[in-house]
């Protein structure tokens, strides 16, 4: 019951891109020196692009508003698609590259498992996404959104999809958010009409499951590169 809504959850209308801008902000520190402000990016589905809400209540929002609490120098891009796949992310990386990078948060391939696509190119999809980051970037850090599949695909295909996220994060020394939908999927208080996807409190729920990874991940800023990132040969 629980895997099937969360594999529907990313199932949404592919014209409805809210791909957000890709320029970074300035911003000031404590001393009152300039100091560019680190770039967070979101790649992802639905899911991240806050389909049937609205963006400034999209759980990537959600996340610049406890990153403006706190007073740190980061700003969030909200690179979500509907329908997108993990194969739809890799494609459209090397736009997203082309302005530094020092954080990218990966929520992709729930439309994989919808599809019941093959797990091996999932997870080939997902690794070169990491590698071309690392690859611009030496020094970004990666953080990965675990998802699981309806139980029609089968036991055995649900297993290896739901290991696929935990077993990369492991290889690339990545931060993993075990399940994006934790305490929000197949809930129909916390799920708009079409009981697929999150409402705003399903997104305030979401945010922070994300801010219980993400958060280390900015407080241990002082071992990034500077913010702004530092672009390598690609």
């Amino acid at each position: 019951m629980l895997a099937g809504a969360v594999a529907l959850s990313a199932c949404g209308n592919s014209g409805d891109e809210r791909a957000r801008p890709a320029d970074a902000a300035a911003a000031v520190d404590s001393a009152g020196i300039r100091a560019e402000s680190g770039r967070i990016v979101f790649l992802g589905t639905s899911l991240t692009a806050g389909l049937g809400v609205a963006v400034e209540d999209a759980y990537p929002a959600l996340v610049q508003q406890r990153i403006d609490s706190a007073g740190w120098p980061f700003h969030v891009v909200n690179a979500g698609v509907s329908g997108e796949t993990s194969a739809g992310g890799l494609a459209r990386l090397d736009w997203l590259l082309r302005q530094p990078m020092d954080v990218l948060v990966i929520e992709l391939g729930v439309n994989d498992g919808l599809r019941g696509q093959d797990v091996d190119t999932l997870r080939a999809n997902l690794q070169r996404i990491i590698d071309r980051t690392r690859n611009a970037y030496p020094h970004s850090r990666i953080v990965l959104a675990g998802m699981e599949t309806p139980p029609n695909l089968g036991a055995a295909y649900a297993g290896r999809f739901r290991r696929t996220f935990a077993d990369l994060a492991r290889a690339n020394d990545a931060a993993l958010i075990p399940f994006l939908l934790d305490g929000v999927a197949a809930d129909r208080e916390l799920n708009q009409a079409d009981g697929i996807h999150p409402t705003e409190a399903g997104h305030t729920i979401i945010a922070e499951t994300v801010w219980r990874v993400l958060e280390p991940v900015l407080r241990a800023g002082s071992r990034l590169a500077p913010l702004g990132g530092t672009r390598g040969d690609r």
